[in-house]
């Protein structure tokens, strides 16, 4: 906006030096008298003849209205209206790499990327056709525990969205030539993740952490690979995909006329039994890999609990946001993030890290939460130290309450910017469904956040470093200390 206007100054300033340029006044009454331009300019705060101005909006506007609805088979279709010209709809399903099997390790990942493919009813091509004359969005993503879809357009394609929507889910036709295409893209993504420290220690420290199917990993591991086929993936989403583990959501669109929609193309799907989750165990753990980088990555966490256990996974949040960090160097513009604890504390005040950051992975009944680091190879086991240190100081009270009010503004702050996204709006509808059953609204969580004090902030941490800790180090660790020397300084 201020680049047009003044672009707009500019060319009325030329048009002025070209046109009206003046002799020198003595005065600017003779200079308005002399350039006609001066008298003909209105003023701003006179409004303009024939154009009537809409009435402003209330200054309370009512939150928008959430409807959910449960088909006779389980299934269950969920909206919130919006003024937004838009419109945002997602299936999600109950299923992701904990429901993998060694038959089928490795399905998730490739299903997120099969999306939007051919159907038994379309090709690639017509689907992709369809897609753009909406001029739509499609994403899909898989996370360890559920799986979503989502397509983005305009209100008034929303049948057609719909219908996309359910045959891309529902009737997948996994050509064989798509499902090698695709694989492919699988080895390059994972290739990919070996030369992202930070990703890939995450990774590894799921893997350590949890004795049962949380360990399983997200990527698909490469000695699995030849073994994906369009087979496997039919066989898969046939056990997983069933009513009563699915949500449709959608943002900006009426209830009563999604109901309509898809009512019709859902209401078929058998009502199988939803089966238990399978059950995973914190055990802790240490993963090292040596791999001669010039530098020493590594992660400390320790287990948290889950979604259902709200106020406690509130509380890993916040830690993580009171915790913060980053990159010795912002990305983000100058300041990012330079009050959080570690930078503060690591970052500011030791230039051998490279990088600091805390990070929280929160499920349904289980939880991470650690700190990342790298250094260089030779302050490898001081680096691990401090990082430790940290976490007993929150543990032993010394945050104040400026740092807490700053991480609890910072969480609210998060959470209402991300609902401003129609996408995530929908998101957040299925997923919560999923979790809880129902959606609840965002003031309860804020008022979790607001009501929390530097006593639960300290009691949490208490609480999880009492637990074994999982430890994972990746490129230069001959000088990583042992685990038990680690874990020692948490007792």
């Amino acid at each position: 906006m201020y680049r047009t206007a003044a672009l707009r100054a500019k060319a009325l300033t030329g048009c002025l030096s070209r046109s009206f340029r003046a002799s020198r006044y003595a005065s600017s009454t003779a200079a308005a008298m002399a350039s006609p331009v001066f008298s003909t300019i209105r003023s701003l705060n006179i409004p303009l003849e024939g154009v009537s101005l809409p009435p402003s909006l209330p200054d309370n506007l009512q939150p928008s209205k959430h409807q959910t609805t449960t088909l006779p088979n389980g299934l269950k279709i969920a909206s919130e209206m919006s003024p937004n010209p838009a419109a945002s709809v997602g299936l999600y399903v109950d299923c992701g790499s904990i429901y993998e099997t060694p038959y089928s390790r490795g399905a998730t990942h490739l299903l997120e990327r099969m999306a939007f493919k051919s159907t038994l009813n379309r090709s690639h091509v017509r689907l992709v056709r369809e897609i753009e004359s909406m001029g739509a969005n499609t994403s899909a993503s898989a996370s360890r525990e559920q799986m979503g879809y989502t397509i983005d357009a305009l209100k008034t394609y929303v049948p057609q969205m719909v219908e996309v929507l359910v045959d891309s889910v529902r009737n997948p036709a996994f050509v064989d030539w798509e499902v090698n295409e695709e694989l492919q893209k699988v080895k390059v993504e994972i290739g990919e993740l070996a030369k992202n420290p930070m990703g890939y220690l995450l990774e590894a420290v799921h893997s350590a952490a949890y004795s049962g199917p949380m360990a399983n990993p997200l990527y698909a591991p490469e000695s699995a690979i030849s073994g994906l086929t369009g087979d496997v993936l039919e066989k898969f989403v046939k056990e997983n995909y069933t009513a009563p583990r699915m949500v449709l959501a959608a943002s900006g669109v009426e209830h009563d006329e999604l109901l309509k929609v898809v009512e019709p193309l859902l209401s078929d799907l058998p009502n199988v039994i939803r089966p238990v989750e399978p059950k995973s165990e914190y055990v802790g753990g240490d993963f090292r890999q040596h791999t001669g980088d010039e530098a020493t990555h590594f992660a400390l966490s320790f287990g948290v609990p889950g979604w259902d256990k709200e106020k406690e996974a509130v509380i890993a949040t916040v830690l993580q946001m009171l915790m913060g960090g980053g990159g010795s160097f912002s990305a983000g513009g100058p300041g990012k993030g330079m009050h959080s604890w570690l930078y503060l504390r690591i970052l500011n005040q030791y230039q051998e890290f490279q990088s600091c950051t805390a990070f929280a992975s929160i499920f349904n009944n289980s939880g991470l939460f650690g700190i990342y680091g790298c250094t260089s190879p030779e302050y490898a086991a001081k680096g691990i130290e401090l990082v430790a240190d940290e976490m007993k100081a929150v543990a032993e009270g010394k945050v104040n309450q400026k740092h807490l009010d700053r991480a609890k503004a910072a969480t609210k702050s998060a959470i209402l910017m991300n609902l401003e996204s129609r996408m995530i709006v929908a998101e957040d509808i299925g997923r919560q469904i999923l979790t809880y059953g129902e959606r609840k609204p965002v003031d309860a969580f804020l008022k979790t956040v607001d009501q929390l004090t530097l006593k639960d902030i300290a009691d949490f941490t208490s609480k999880i470093i009492a637990k074994p800790l999982t430890m994972a180090s990746l490129g230069a660790v001959l000088n990583v200390p042992s685990y038990d020397s680690v874990s020692s300084r948490f007792s």
